[in-house]
């Protein structure tokens, strides 16, 4: 796994795809730092992190477009499924080189937080309560890109298409508002992305949703690996 991982941490940079993801992550957590926090007079960090969830849901796609699409499209792929490596490392490498640079990106909030430390008091409790709930968003949708980057070959295709779903799945509260049977309702609102998130930006830790998250970046990983067992032997 540690070799499939340093070859894609490598491959974001040398590609320039890091660079145009951070600048372009940066760009806007900056803009609606300014705007939801410093300009409203606020130390308070819940409304940049309501926003960027939505940032996310567009950028990820971005970050996760090659990973595994690439390696098709420059017939790399085989000659990865026949070394004497596990799918899962495979996927994991992946996964994780993903995860890194997505950190790095999310973790400009804690510079937010030094220069918000000059205007008033950081409630510390809660930006670390925001930032822990986009990391498990981003934990999630990074699976989701994964998984469609290893259906398609187009890079351009499975961007597009993990946009859709992420998308599918913010929506997930809307549907559920026109549900009138109150079981179709509960249903699909326990499988909202976003009202588990918002749950955090207000201050609620609940393990639940902790474990919600986990659980499909777990499958959706699981359904990569699935789909390169079937390449294997295909």
């Amino acid at each position: 796994m540690g070799a499939v991982y340093r070859r894609e941490m490598g491959a974001f940079f040398t590609s320039g795809l890091a660079y145009v993801f951070l600048a372009v992550f940066y760009i806007f957590s900056g803009y609606y730092f300014y705007n939801e926090v410093i300009a409203a007079g606020y130390t308070d960090t819940s409304p940049l992190f309501r926003d960027m969830f939505r940032i996310v849901l567009f950028l990820i796609p971005i970050l996760t477009m090659r990973l595994l699409s690439e390696e098709k499209k420059n017939k790399t792929d085989q000659g990865l499924l026949t070394a004497p490596i596990g799918l899962w490392e495979i996927v994991m490498g992946k996964y994780f080189a993903a995860m890194t640079l997505y950190i790095i990106a999310e973790s400009i909030i804690f510079v937010y937080a030094i220069v918000l430390g000059y205007l008033g008091d950081v409630v510390w409790a809660t930006l670390l309560g925001n930032y822990f709930a986009m990391l498990l968003v981003g934990a999630a949708f990074i699976a989701v890109g994964l998984f469609v980057s290893s259906l398609t070959e187009n890079q351009m295709t499975s961007a597009v298409v993990s946009m859709v779903i992420l998308f599918f799945l913010y929506l997930f509260d809307s549907f559920a508002d026109r549900f009138t049977w109150e079981w179709l309702y509960k249903l699909v609102t326990e499988l909202s992305f976003y009202t588990r998130y918002i749950e955090f930006t207000q201050g609620v830790f609940n393990l639940t949703s902790v474990l919600f998250y986990i659980s499909a970046a777990f499958i959706f990983n699981f359904l990569s690996v699935r789909v390169l067992e079937k390449k294997r032997w295909s």
